[in-house]
């Protein structure tokens, strides 16, 4: 059998690395035909479009996983039940789960690269191509969007009307600290600016209203330095920033958002879980797939083929609707991104009492 186990490993990731190349170059041209209209009128260098397409590639390898892990699985095992391949191990007294080993292992490994790749490379890649698409394809912005809200601390709350990335200049800046639903203290200014000199802000024009339980205190004055605990950089962040930070990285960012106070900290927090996560879909999609495509059909392999894409596609909607419903605020977000993976594995248990013995 460890001869057999080592034809299968080979032939298992042979054909997933032909249906990822597959899948990825069929996508990243029809990106590049669409595109390529902003690319000639923006004269976007062939170098920037080829790291662009590289970065591009990569992020799809991640996204594209539970479908090729599945269709290379399937194609293996409906190849080896039409040559009753399958019927010959299992009559020469292998039992069902030892045929299985190889199969999990193929799994496990890509499992493996997957979690290296989501931790380490795919952040950077997605950095790449949000920055690409900001540079090339989308209108230059010197400014943030409007109407920032920021949590800076447990009950203190920053605002912001429009900031300029190009000074680190705020306009109509407020910060209020507010307790037990009851307002203590109101700074406001006409602007906030970043003091790269002492590397804090400084806000000019301000007014700060303090109140006390004998009465109310109104200051003014010019300029005031502050120690807010935020940076320019938190107002210059890209929407998917979670995405681009590698894992220990995110790790740090969560426990910089949790000593803040910060409402945002659960996207960071799901997306670890999903990283963490990810790697065992490989797992639980073989298991699954070795099941449905083992025995040998009179129609040949093509309806095992179609079958594993829509229970491929199936568990990507799956996963898209439960890490929405995480961000959406659940009470139990780690449970919510691992939905997919528990239904998936429940079903495979119940797939398994109808295998071939």
């Amino acid at each position: 059998m460890k001869i057999l186990d080592k034809l299968i490993i080979k032939d298992f990731l042979k054909t997933y690395i032909f249906v990822v190349l597959m899948l990825i170059l069929i996508v990243l041209v029809l990106d590049f035909t669409e595109k390529n209209d902003k690319f000639i009128r923006n004269q976007v260098p062939a170098k920037d479009i080829l790291i662009y397409l590289g970065n591009y590639g990569l992020y799809l390898n991640n996204l594209l996983t539970p479908i090729t892990v599945f269709i290379s699985v399937i194609f293996i095992t409906s190849k080896m039940a039409g040559r009753t391949e399958i019927i010959a191990i299992l009559s020469s007294g292998v039992s069902f789960v030892r045929m299985l080993v190889p199969f999990l292992v193929g799994a496990t490994l890509i499992g493996l690269v997957s979690f290296f790749m989501n931790g380490w490379v795919l952040p950077g890649a997605t950095a790449g191509v949000t920055e690409f698409k900001s540079r090339w394809l989308e209108e230059t912005k010197f400014y943030t969007e409007s109407n920032i809200h920021i949590k800076v601390a447990p009950d203190v709350y920053a605002y912001i009307s429009r900031y300029y990335t190009s000074g680190n200049t705020g306009y109509n800046f407020t910060l209020e600290q507010i307790r037990d639903g009851q307002l203590i203290a109101k700074l406001s200014a006409d602007r906030i600016v970043w003091d790269t000199a002492i590397n804090s802000w400084s806000v000019k024009n301000w007014r700060l209203r303090e109140l006390h339980e004998w009465g109310e205190k109104y200051t003014v004055g010019e300029s005031l330095d502050t120690l807010l605990s935020i940076t320019p950089n938190d107002f210059d962040l890209p929407v998917n920033h979670h995405e681009t930070l590698k894992l220990p990285d995110l790790t740090r960012q969560i426990k910089v958002l949790e000593e803040r106070g910060a409402d945002n900290v659960n996207y960071y927090k799901i997306e670890r879980y999903v990283r963490l996560m990810s790697p065992f879909a490989a797992v639980i999609l073989t298991f699954i797939g070795v099941i449905v495509s083992s025995r040998k059909t009179r129609g040949g392999s093509g309806f095992q083929i179609a079958l594993g894409f829509l229970l491929a596609f199936i568990y990507i909607i799956m996963f898209l609707l439960s890490r929405t419903f995480a961000e959406a605020g659940t009470a139990f977000p780690l449970l919510a991104v691992w939905i997919p993976n528990i239904t998936f594995a429940i079903t495979g248990l119940v797939l398994y009492k109808t295998v071939p013995r």
